[in-house]
């Protein structure tokens, strides 16, 4: 079964894309900052941008779950997957199984969301560093996050079903 992961800078609007399109497919959803080991999310809300060497454990959690939920009915995940060799990891042997949905906006327009979010570790100082790690996916569902969420997710669906 295929999982979706939704990914792109913080504050792109993953977790609100990824719930809508679980919503749609009828597959779960998951959220990969709900698997960032205690000292990743200190670091973080203390304003400081972690290192590769800090998501490699969290990137094998989210690869082995991706397996078993690619095992099962399938599934939704919101997660950043920034660079190549992280969507390599979480893809692992699977390929076939695992799309890539990549959230893009501007810098200015995400800044200000985060801005206005509440109640999330993540700080906006630390966009930039997203931004400078961010490698572009060559071979994902490229959905441009500056329009209506209904917009942006029956466009991944458009794309989901002529895949």
């Amino acid at each position: 079964m295929k999982v979706y992961v939704v990914m792109g800078v913080s504050g792109i609007g993953k977790t609100t894309i990824g719930k809508s399109l679980s919503q749609k497919l009828d597959i779960p959803f998951y959220d990969a900052d709900d698997y960032h080991p205690e000292a990743n999310v200190e670091k973080m809300s203390k304003g400081i941008a972690l290192k590769d060497e800090d998501r490699k454990e969290w990137l094998q959690i989210l690869a082995k779950n991706i397996e078993d939920w690619s095992k099962q009915k399938g599934a939704v995940l919101a997660c950043s997957a920034l660079k190549e060799s992280y969507r390599q990891c979480l893809a692992g042997d699977l390929k076939n199984e695992v799309v890539f949905v990549y959230l893009h906006a501007e810098y200015d327009l995400v800044y200000k969301r985060l801005k206005d979010r509440k109640g999330h570790y993540f700080k906006a100082n630390l966009l930039k560093s997203q931004f400078d790690t961010l490698e572009e996916p060559k071979d994902a569902i490229k959905v441009n996050a500056d329009q209506g969420i209904p917009e942006m997710v029956n466009k991944v669906l458009e794309k989901i079903n002529h895949v």
